[in-house]
C-alpha cells in the first residue's frame, strides 16, 4: 500500500523544507510529481498556488480496494480542505472494509460521514472562531478497482475520462458539475426553495447562490459551509461581505454527493481529475488532446501550464510576467489549480494502441521547462481534530 498527498502546506512550507525545487521558468509557486506507479499504472500531479493560503488539496493511495484519487478545493480558507484529506480516505476504506468490497454506495457513505465529522468540529469551535462556519471545500472522489470506476463529487472539481470512439480520442465527463452556472442546478435549486426567488441571482453576469459574493456563490453542494447549512450559523454574526440583506431560514447548500459508475474497457485511456481551476481556461477535450499528444513525464505540469498560459492571454500578458505575481493578488488573475493524471492498466492501453496513432517522440526538458520533482513518497497530512 503507497500513498502520496500533496497540497498539503502552503508552498512556502515545501520550500523551507529543501524538497522544493524552482523551476526553470522561476516559477516558485508551481509543483508537482511527475510520474508515480500504481499498481499497473502510472499517475502524475501538479498544483499552482494563486491565494494568500492554498487552499487546493490532493491525494492517490493505493490500498486494499484500489486507487483512491482525491481533490479537495477549498474556499474561505483551508481548513475544510484540509480536514478531507485528514479524513477521508480512511472513511472511505472503513466503508469499503464493511461492505466487503468498493462501491459508489461506499463513497456516498464516506462523504456523509465526513461532512458530519467537520459540521461537528464547526459547532464546538464556531463561537471562538466564527469564520470556520463560513469554510468550506468542493470534493472529488474517485475510486478505480478491478475493471470498475466510481466516482462522488460535491462542487465544481471535474473529472474527465480519455476514451477511444471511432478510433478517434475523446473526452467523456465522469463527475456532474453543481455550479448556478448550470441551468440544470439553477432548476433543481428553485425546484426546492419554491418560495424563495432570491435562491439563485444574476449578479455581475454571475448567477449566484443567494446573490453571495464571496465563494461558494456559485456552487450548489460542498462539504462544509455550515454557515448556509444551519440557521444558527447565519444568526448574529456578520461574514464579510455577504450583505446586510443575507438570511437563512433552511439549508441553501448540500453535501449529497452526485455519483457515477462505469465497467472500463480497453478503449479508456488515461482519466484527468482536477479543481475547477483548470476548467476555466481549457475545455475537456483540449486537456485530453495535451494528455494524448505529450509524453507521460510530468503531464499534470503540463496542463496547469497551458491553463496558466490561457489565463495570462486573457489579460493580454505573458506567462513569465504573470508568474511574477504574489499570491492573493494573483488570485485575480486565477485560482488555485491542483491538477491529477491517472494513467489506465497498461495492457488495457496497449490493446487500443492499434486504434490510435502513435505518441509523438517525448517533448524536450528545454520545450517544456520542466521544473526538478519535488513530492516525496509519503503521507504529508495536517488535520484539525
Amino acid at each position: 500500500m503507497s500513498l502520496f498527498s500533496s497540497c498539503c502546506k502552503p508552498v512556502e512550507d515545501y520550500l523551507e523544507s529543501g524538497i522544493q525545487t524552482i523551476d526553470e521558468q522561476h516559477d516558485a509557486l508551481l509543483w508537482h510529481k511527475d510520474l508515480t506507479q500504481y499498481g499497473t499504472g502510472y499517475s502524475s500531479i501538479a498544483v499552482v498556488q494563486a491565494n494568500a493560503r492554498l487552499e487546493d488539496q490532493s491525494q492517490v493511495k493505493v490500498g486494499p480496494y484500489g486507487t483512491i484519487v482525491g481533490i479537495y478545493d477549498g474556499h474561505g480558507g483551508p481548513e475544510a480542505s484540509r480536514f478531507l484529506s485528514s479524513s477521508l480516505f480512511s472513511k472511505i476504506e472503513g466503508f469499503a472494509n464493511v461492505s466487503g468490497k468498493m462501491s459508489a454506495k461506499v463513497l456516498k457513505q464516506a462523504f456523509l460521514s465526513t461532512e458530519e465529522g467537520f459540521l461537528s468540529l464547526v459547532d464546538k469551535r464556531w463561537k471562538t472562531e466564527p469564520h470556520i462556519a463560513s469554510v468550506g471545500s468542493c470534493c472529488l472522489v474517485g475510486a478505480i478497482s478491478g475493471n470498475n470506476l466510481y466516482v462522488a463529487n460535491v462542487g465544481d472539481s471535474r473529472v474527465v475520462l480519455g476514451t477511444v470512439r471511432h478510433g478517434k480520442l475523446m473526452a467523456l465527463r465522469m463527475s456532474q458539475d453543481h455550479n448556478a452556472s448550470n441551468l440544470v442546478v439553477r432548476k433543481e435549486l428553485k425546484a426546492l426553495h419554491s418560495d424563495d426567488s432570491h435562491i439563485v441571482m444574476l449578479k455581475h453576469g454571475v448567477w449566484r447562490v443567494k446573490g453571495i459574493i464571496q465563494v461558494p456563490e456559485v456552487i450548489s453542494r460542498s462539504i462544509g459551509d455550515a454557515y448556509l447549512k444551519n440557521p444558527q450559523y447565519s444568526k448574529g454574526i456578520q461574514f464579510p461581505r455577504l450583505g446586510p440583506s443575507f438570511s437563512l431560514e433552511r439549508p441553501v447548500l448540500s453535501a449529497e454527493p452526485s455519483l457515477h459508475e462505469r465497467i472500463l474497457s480497453s478503449d479508456d485511456q488515461f482519466l484527468i481529475f482536477a479543481s475547477d481551476g483548470l476548467w476555466e481556461h481549457i475545455t475537456d477535450q483540449e486537456a485530453v488532446d495535451i494528455v494524448h499528444k505529450c509524453s507521460r513525464n510530468g503531464i499534470a505540469r503540463r496542463l496547469v501550464r497551458a491553463a496558466l498560459r490561457a489565463a495570462a492571454r486573457k489579460r493580454e500578458m505573458s506567462y513569465a510576467d504573470l508568474r511574477k505575481i504574489e499570491p492573493g493578488v494573483r488570485r485575480y488573475f486565477h485560482d488555485d489549480i491542483t491538477v491529477v493524471v491517472v494513467y489506465l492498466d497498461q495492457n488495457s492501453m496497449n490493446a487500443a494502441g492499434s486504434i490510435l496513432e502513435k505518441r509523438p517522440r517525448k517533448v524536450s526538458l528545454d520545450s517544456v521547462n520542466a521544473p526538478s520533482d519535488i513530492f516525496s513518497q509519503t503521507s504529508d497530512r495536517m488535520s484539525l481534530s
